[in-house]
């Protein structure tokens, strides 16, 4: 059944149409990244800003190098420690890639997913799949295939279901095109792990307005966003809630199973009805760098009460 299900998923990317996809951090909205005609379709399924790139799966380095216009050592070393895997490496593009799926710009972020079902699917098509979360614009990312069926319905051609997705929440993005790379986006891979592989590197929170073309998916001020209102809020601010049809989500101790449910709860809360969500943040720590970053961009500051 998977071997059909790939067949047909293959199929439809070959004439231009919109295949959903599970990887190991979100589903994610494929289409072949070398066609404008079927990219514009991603952005105007999920109503996308041109101005916020594309990630491109690939099946792994050799794929990568295809469509990479210089592959820098420090690229190859980041594939051969992470890939397949929460990572995405920006480097200068080819003309290949066209240029929606890049917001105009001259580099693109090529990454290899660490799921079965994905790998399959990239080493049957055989090129690179722009492949953003399967959800609309500043929403919250699918988890599940039932996700992106309940959000994105008949704009997307086929979804290939593989399951929960097990990391939960986006990939680093990691640009290796000047002398010290850059984190633009923190992720599944953590600033540790990559400075213990090529060196230093540059990290910072960004913010990049929707009428500027960004370096990066993931930059905008308002991102991975529930529709229900939503707070965040320190430990010691607890007591200026208004919990009335209103829920808390409480930090945990493990930032790992924390991320893996996030956006499925989010969902969940979605669902209720409720006037507010809020959120503790976690702890200002490595560990919780990428849930940080997340709720920074779904969330906004508890409103003072008087």
């Amino acid at each position: 059944m998977a071997a059909e299900a790939i067949d047909h998923a293959v199929t439809l990317l070959r004439q231009g149409k919109l295949v959903a996809f599970p990887t190991e951090t979100v589903y994610g909205l494929g289409a072949d990244a070398r066609s404008d005609a079927a990219v514009a379709k991603i952005f105007a399924a999920k109503g996308r800003p041109s101005t916020n790139p594309l990630i491109c799966h690939v099946a792994g380095t050799e794929v990568a190098k295809r469509y990479a216009k210089h592959w820098p050592a420090k690229a190859e070393q980041i594939a051969n420690a992470f890939w397949p895997g929460p990572i995405t490496i920006v480097v200068e593009k080819t003309s290949e890639i066209c240029n929606l799926a890049t917001a105009g710009g001259a580099t693109v972020g090529l990454r290899a997913p660490d799921h079965p079902l994905a790998l399959e699917l990239l080493r049957a098509f055989d090129g690179p799949l722009a492949g953003p979360s399967a959800n609309r614009s500043t929403r919250v990312s699918p988890t599940t295939a039932q996700h992106v069926r309940d959000e994105l319905g008949d704009a997307v051609d086929f979804v290939l279901d593989g399951g929960p997705c097990r990391v939960g929440i986006e990939s680093t993005v990691l640009d290796v095109t000047s002398h010290t790379p850059s984190i633009l986006r923190p992720g599944g891979i953590s600033r540790e792990q990559i400075e213990a592989v090529i060196g230093p590197v540059q990290a910072g929170h960004r913010v990049t307005p929707t009428s500027v073309a960004a370096l990066s998916p993931g930059q905008q001020a308002v991102h991975y966003a529930p529709v229900t209102p939503a707070y965040r809020f320190e430990s010691n601010q607890r007591s200026a809630i208004d919990v009335r049809n209103a829920v808390v989500l409480d930090c945990e101790p493990d930032a790992i199973a924390y991320a893996r449910t996030l956006y499925d709860r989010l969902r969940t809360l979605d669902t209720l009805g409720l006037t507010a969500i809020y959120v503790e943040m976690p702890p200002d720590e490595p560990r919780w760098l990428a849930v940080r970053d997340r709720l920074l961009r779904a969330t906004r500051p508890l409103p003072n009460r008087h």
